[in-house]
């Protein structure tokens, strides 16, 4: 890569739009840098699964030749997008071989506002197999790796869209978070992944794992560019019948109002401390509630009592709406067909059995087991209940605080391969994300700083009341800006690549 490509991937989303703006870069320039960048490091980390380096390019030079507008916030900024969210005209597989050759003829809601926008999408994030997972190892297609060190995972299941910021292939990715897929690979990668408020963005063009969990976010590397993404793709959606009709705050606003923690009473629950959180990312993320203490906010000791049920919720209701929401892949319609079936029994069994990977369908038999008669009251009954608990838990906890404060991940990112084989130790990995899918509140992970042991990222996160992203996303500006950011990660290069990292 030339120094000049390097100097501009190494920009901020808001950095390179203003620059763009200026006329100081050409998107065509821009989105050249990038696209260098992708052909640097994909051998290393298999981000994408869709590369546009046709396409792209050319969608830049029209930009150009247009000029700059006032009128679309991200004009001529290259981004990416998760395989999970419908793209006209590109292949959309949700990292599996059942959609393997899928090219949808629309685009879903948010990747519509990106384009509105002006944004040039560059490609298609690797994904756990219709976003079930939590390293991007179930991937059909092969594991994404950590761009801070290619022998570990990137998080999941949004870890492609993770890495592809982290190392610098984009300003920006959007993901979506079924129960912590945006901020537990945010944290693991070192950048900003933001969880908005169920409803806040429509889900109208996502391949739907959790249809009452499910919501798409920005991953970036700064807030301000999360603010910005969340700026474009939030609003009321007609098709989307959960999309909310409340109006979008200002969000570039609300950061530019807010210049201290003065004021600010973060919560800190008793059951994100203690047994079973690693002491390096136990320590990063102490250190950074000092730093907000300094900032001038108040720490307040909170519980959140239902939290030790919400594993077990999770992996009931979860599981029922996948079972429910993949019975629409039957080799019939779409996606992939098994060859010469004997009859429809067979095509359904043949088709499904070829397409689908363990992980999907380990989850799809436990949803219809908790669904099947004789079943639903004992297991998902209950895990309703508990999930209106824990609901109430948050909502209890933050009228004595402003915003809850944790760890992302137990621990930093592990070793590829290190928890393929045992299913329930990995779904641990998720132990302070999902609760708040539960809930439907909005949540952001930033970075922290590395740990001390393994050097590797660690992520605090962010929780805040039902649509109030402007305050949570405030709230982060304030502490991230104190704290610095870890920028590109330098540990993929050119030369490291060629070395096999």
């Amino acid at each position: 890569m030339s120094d000049t490509s390097t100097a501009i991937v190494s920009l901020s989303l808001a950095e390179v739009r203003d620059r763009l703006a200026r006329r100081e870069l050409t998107a065509e320039q821009v989105t050249a840098a990038c696209l260098d960048r992708i052909t640097a490091t994909e051998p290393a980390i298999t981000a994408l699964l869709t590369n546009r380096a046709e396409g792209a390019p050319a969608e830049a030079r029209a930009l150009d030749g247009a000029g700059p507008d006032p009128a679309k916030p991200l004009w001529g900024v290259p981004l990416t997008v998760k395989d999970a969210l419908t793209t006209a005209g590109t292949r959309t597989t949700c990292g599996s071989r059942i959609l393997g050759d899928f090219t949808p003829h629309y685009d879903a809601f948010a990747v519509a506002r990106l384009r509105e926008a002006g944004a040039v999408i560059l490609g298609k994030t690797n994904m756990d197999e219709f976003a079930m997972g939590s390293s991007t190892e179930n991937s059909a297609f092969g594991p994404t790796r950590n761009p801070w060190n290619a022998t570990r995972v990137p998080g999941g299941s949004s870890g492609g869209s993770a890495a592809s910021v982290a190392a610098g292939q984009c300003f920006g990715s959007l993901g979506t978070d079924t129960g912590g897929s945006i901020r537990q690979p945010a944290s693991l990668c070192g950048c900003v992944g933001l969880k908005p408020t169920y409803g806040r963005v429509s889900r109208f063009g996502l391949v739907a794992y959790g249809s009452s969990l499910d919501q798409i976010g920005p991953l970036t590397r700064t807030v301000e560019d999360a603010a910005l993404l969340l700026s474009v793709i939030a609003g009321h959606d007609p098709r989307d019948a959960t999309s909310a009709t409340l109006p979008v705050d200002d969000y570039m606003g609300a950061l530019a109002a807010r210049k201290d923690l003065s004021g600010v009473r973060i919560g800190v629950p008793r059951e994100f401390r203690g047994e079973g959180i690693d002491p390096e990312v136990s320590a990063a993320c102490e250190a950074a509630l000092d730093t907000a203490e300094g900032l001038g906010a108040t720490i307040v000791d909170v519980e959140l009592p239902h939290t030790p049920y919400s594993i077990a919720a999770y992996y009931i209701i979860a599981p029922a709406e996948a079972s429910s929401n993949l019975a629409r892949f039957d080799g019939v319609r779409y996606g992939r067909r098994a060859e010469s079936p004997r009859d429809l029994a067979d095509l359904y069994v043949r088709s499904r059995a070829e397409g689908f990977g363990d992980e999907v369908q380990r989850r799809i038999m436990l949803g219809t087991y908790v669904l099947s008669s004789g079943y639903y009251d004992a297991y998902y009954r209950k895990a309703a209940q508990v999930r209106r608990l824990i609901r109430e838990d948050y909502e209890k906890a933050l009228a004595q605080c402003d915003v809850l404060c944790g760890p992302a991940s137990p621990v930093t990112a592990w070793g590829l391969g290190e928890l393929t084989s045992d299913p329930l130790k990995m779904y641990m990995m998720d132990v302070f994300t999902l609760s708040l899918n539960l809930a439907g509140l909005p949540g952001l992970c930033i970075p922290v700083g590395m740990g001390s042991r393994s050097g590797m990222p660690v992520g605090l996160q962010m929780l805040g009341r039902a649509f109030g992203e402007g305050d949570l996303l405030a709230a982060a500006n304030v502490l991230s800006g104190a704290l610095g950011v870890p920028g590109v990660a330098p540990a993929i290069s050119a030369a490291a690549v060629g070395a096999g990292a």
